[in-house]
């Protein structure tokens, strides 16, 4: 069975029936376009750290579709179709460690033909303040090991990135243990997983170039 027939078994209407993510009544039945993956690492004792803040944007999004992540079986992901401007859009988020994301990507974006230019990975970016989000096409991945991962299993850099600034360790902060450490308290959040979330909308509705003269004057 390939993972995009599990997808739909996973949420075809009889067994929609007997779960609570009623919100995905077509899912995987439907096409996609778009896939979107939070980068981050699973588990309470990273929840809320700076590596994590690309779980925020993917949660927003669920937030406002109304919708769930759902496990699949033999695929490292927890999934949920949505339509965002009329684009079926995957929302993604991997159940490995930061450093293995490209396991859940490359076998969605197969499954369902969508291009590496049309793949979106939300995450941690220490070259921006804190609180401030820019998108990109390609690029180094600046030692970014999730990035890395899509990148070797994608088989190419050139695709979307949504990146939230967490900002430089301070003097004498080794860089594992900034992007381990809680979110700044001083910062807004709520406001940055909006910005971000935003992101993501103009780039599947009106493409990557809308979303940069978007959101790159916030914040």
């Amino acid at each position: 069975m390939s993972i995009l027939q599990k997808l739909v078994t996973l949420l075809s209407p009889a067994r929609r029936a007997t779960t609570d993510a009623s919100a995905n009544d077509t899912a995987a039945a439907l096409p996609a376009s778009w896939l979107v993956i939070g980068l981050g690492n699973p588990g309470a004792k990273y929840e809320g750290t700076r590596h994590n803040v690309g779980y925020l944007a993917v949660d927003r999004l669920l937030e406002r579709c109304r919708t769930v992540l759902e496990p699949v079986r033999g695929v490292k992901a927890q999934v949920s179709r949505v339509e965002i401007d009329g684009e079926g859009v995957l929302l993604v988020r991997s159940t490995t460690f930061m450093n293995l994301s490209g396991e859940a990507v490359a076998p969605l974006a197969a499954s369902y033909g969508i291009a590496a230019d049309h793949v979106i990975a939300v995450h941690d970016e220490l070259d921006l303040p804190a609180g401030k989000v820019k998108v990109k096409v390609g690029g180094n991945e600046n030692g970014h090991n999730g990035l890395k991962s899509i990148t070797g299993k994608l088989g190419t850099r050139d695709y979307v990135r949504v990146r939230v600034g967490i900002g430089r360790p301070a003097p004498g902060t080794g860089v594992v243990e900034h992007v381990l450490t809680g979110l700044d308290a001083d910062r807004d959040w709520d406001a940055v997983a909006d910005t971000a979330a935003d992101a993501v909308d103009v780039i599947a509705g009106r493409g990557v170039s809308a979303a940069q003269n978007e959101i790159h004057g916030r914040g």
